[in-house]
């Protein structure tokens, strides 16, 4: 009772207040940043096309603003914030952008034709930053804070601030930031807590004293973005929303810089399951958390751990006999989330090498993927084969299908042909085909195993120098003939890649996990390290 009497108390404050809170005080903005903070977990950037495809299940889960990226880091960025913009027709389409009047035009230029564009420039604000970083004085900031977000209000009326290393800050000095930047124009105040140093009791007291301090607070919503370094991300954005914040900052499985963002599903969730403590809602359609979770997952090659909040393999398996038992009696002795509510279905066996095309279009639908005619084309020629290899294509190896077939269509390398002789008395060798930019090329390799010496080919051909960080393999599904997935991680010159690849033979799904890292890695070399100024 005392969390409800508190949440009720906030509503009468902000009342008071006359504080924004788009007009409904029970909802809770969220705002995606996957594609921007989240591209930056080490070896998670993404090409054009796989942005723009993850922009529209973004809009089709409900986020309400799509951080898109920071248009003046590469011409990459620019060029995906800049599409994605003019894709989206209901969600909102930021871009980031330094207090500097270059980013804040070359943002403009970026998201001018969206439906709905915004502008999110930042600053720090706290000593640390200030004095080491930026060797600026507290005046200069502010003044820095105001001139920027006046330039980008003559451009759009959105505008978003935030306070970089704000929970490290001078709480005086960040409500006199807030204050100016609202002064000038900004809409959104955002209040990051950028190196996850916060603690929930701490952080939801400096969101009150920042809305009892700042007296225009009420002519903008104040947003939170908090990192998971000391793993309090999603508890202190909820302690955050309970004092009084209307906006989140989240990404799809938590994905970001170090130790990651606060998880969309977490919160969304937490949000839905306990609205008795804490009574508002949001616009996100949890249908498609778990689709949104998996696509993201494929694209980026960062695998889902089993036991992850919400979405992990093992979020609704229940392994003890007493669970068991209680589970069967009634599911929400043990469940308090049906799995229907996320999008997880209960029933995956779906398709044979016997259903057709309108069965395979209807069950992609279903899934999230709403494919050209071209597109289903491609992904029905995969999936005839797979299905002749076994006997059932589950979920999983649709989307590992439309991850092969459909989001890596431009890629520099593709496997062609691959044989492999191996075994206890006989020393390891693949000959292995590839396409480098259309080009066939061929040739043979040893090694200390099989995969190893796959490996070595593929480098011979390509000429890559790159170091293999990490291999895992994974079972996609159940049984003997199940698709294997394998995860590499690559560095070459202080660039890290993550690659990817499926196959029910493991030997081809390591050579395609390769190959797929390989092409990132191309990726990065043409679009050089991102400045990195995430929140």
């Amino acid at each position: 009772m005392k969390g409800i009497i508190r949440v009720e108390q906030q509503f009468t404050y902000q009342a008071q207040k006359g504080i924004n809170t788009m007009s409904n005080p029970d909802v809770v903005k969220i705002f995606d940043t996957t594609l921007r903070d989240g591209e930056q977990s080490p070896g998670a950037s993404m090409n054009t096309g796989e942005k723009l495809r993850l922009a529209t299940q973004l809009e089709k889960l409900g986020v309400d603003v799509l951080e898109a990226g920071f248009p003046a880091a590469s011409d990459g960025d620019f060029e995906a914030v800049a599409k994605i913009a003019s894709k989206l027709e209901r969600t909102e389409t930021a871009a980031l952008a330094r207090t500097d009047k270059q980013d804040i035009d070359r943002a403009w230029q970026a998201v001018k034709t969206a439906a709905k564009p915004r502008i999110h420039t930042f600053i720090a604000t706290s000593d640390i930053h200030m004095d080491y970083k930026l060797k600026m004085t507290r005046r200069q900031v502010i003044e820095a804070a105001v001139e920027a977000v006046r330039h980008a209000k003559a451009l759009t009326d959105n505008v978003e601030f935030s306070a970089e290393d704000g929970s490290r800050s001078d709480p005086n000095f960040l409500c006199q930031v807030f204050e100016a930047a609202i002064e000038a124009g900004a809409t959104t105040v955002n209040l990051p807590d950028t190196v996850g140093y916060a603690i929930p009791d701490e952080f939801a007291e400096l969101v009150r004293y920042v809305m009892d301090h700042t007296p225009n607070i009420g002519r903008a919503v104040l947003s939170v973005h908090c990192h998971n370094d000391l793993g309090l991300a999603t508890a202190n954005t909820l302690a955050a929303i309970s004092a009084g914040a209307r906006q989140v900052e989240v990404t799809i499985n938590g994905i970001g810089e170090r130790a990651g963002n606060t998880s969309l599903e977490e919160v969304v969730m937490a949000l839905h399951t306990r609205s008795n403590h804490l009574p508002v809602a949001t616009n996100i359609n949890t249908e498609f958390i778990y689709p949104t979770s998996r696509l993201v997952s494929m694209i980026t090659g960062i695998i889902v751990q089993p036991n992850k909040a919400v979405v992990g393999a093992n979020a609704f398996a229940h392994e003890a006999g007493i669970h068991q038992d209680g589970m069967l009696k009634n599911p929400m002795t043990y469940e308090i989330m049906r799995p229907e509510t996320i999008g997880l279905s209960t029933n995956k066996l779906v398709l044979g090498k016997h259903s057709g095309r309108h069965a395979l279009r209807e069950h992609l639908a279903d899934m999230g993927y709403d494919l050209s005619e071209e597109e289903l084309a491609i992904v029905f020629k995969k999936f005839k084969a797979l299905a002749d290899r076994k006997k059932h294509v589950m979920d999983e190896d649709l989307e590992a299908i439309v991850n092969e077939g459909i989001l890596r269509t431009a890629d520099v390398f593709a496997l062609e042909y691959l044989h492999v002789s191996a075994g206890t008395t006989v020393l390891p060798m693949a000959s292995v085909k590839i396409s480098i930019s259309g080009r066939s090329v061929q040739g043979a390799a040893y090694g200390n195993g099989p995969i190893d010496a796959v490996y070595n080919t593929i480098k011979q051909l390509t000429g890559a120098d790159c170091q293999l960080l990490r291999f895992s393999i994974n079972a996609l599904t159940g049984g003997t003939d199940a698709q294997g997935e394998v995860t590499v991680r690559l560095r070459e010159n202080g660039l890290v890649s993550l690659g990817r690849g499926a196959d029910p033979d493991i030997i081809t799904a390591s050579a395609l996990a390769f190959i797929n890292g390989l092409n990132r890695l191309e990726y990065l070399k043409a679009n050089p390290v991102k400045a990195r100024q995430g929140l």
